[in-house]
């Protein structure tokens, strides 16, 4: 009785000394992004009486993510020009051009996160670099992460928002600005696809 007495101490003692087992996918995992299911909008005012509205279609990159240790996540999004979609095939042709995107020379529009900390419960704060029409600037958002879960086709998502707005003569596109606005909002909305 003694020994067995001995045995279940030992064993609770052990147990209490050794740590639980962190929760399958508690690590960083890499997502893809999934351009059917992920934006890129943008507005932008026309001759300062209206809101004028586009999109991006077409967004690709990847993002590293841990719950856990949220600073050391990381994303890599980038966006082609040729994708700009305004719903009128000249005013994209002209936004292509070397009046404005320059899409022959810059191809792509991309963001590259340098840091990422948590700062509310579903709420996150990135630092990073945005290229666009060939200029880097750094670039703080906040993002929201909308949700996560297993997809019908045995996949595991999860989504991430953030609005903010640039002023697109910081990047060198400073053609007809007053006609069209200076300021620029874009809602980005990434759904990945944990890899």
């Amino acid at each position: 009785m003694a020994l067995w007495h001995a045995i279940a101490v030992g064993t609770s003692l052990l147990l209490s000394v050794v740590p639980p087992p962190s929760e399958p996918g508690a690590e960083a995992k890499t997502y893809k992004a999934d351009p059917v299911h992920s934006s890129v909008l943008f507005r932008i005012k026309h001759l300062d009486v209206s809101y004028f509205h586009g999109r991006f279609n077409g967004v690709a990159g990847t993002f590293v993510f841990d719950d856990e240790n949220p600073s050391a996540a990381s994303l890599d999004i980038q966006i082609k020009v040729e994708d700009i979609d305004t719903n009128n095939a000249d005013r994209d042709k002209h936004l292509k051009s070397p009046d404005f995107f320059d899409a022959e020379k810059y191809p792509l529009v991309t963001f590259k996160s340098r840091s990422l900390r948590k700062a509310g419960d579903h709420s996150y704060e990135v630092t990073g670099d945005l290229t666009l029409h060939g200029v880097i600037k750094p670039l703080t958002v906040k993002l929201e992460r909308v949700g996560s879960g297993k997809d019908p086709w045995g996949g595991y998502r999860t989504g991430f928002e953030t609005v903010f707005t640039i002023k697109r003569s910081d990047f060198g596109m400073t053609n007809m600005i007053g006609p069209v606005g200076d300021e620029v909002r874009l809602t980005v909305a990434i759904e990945g696809v944990r890899q």
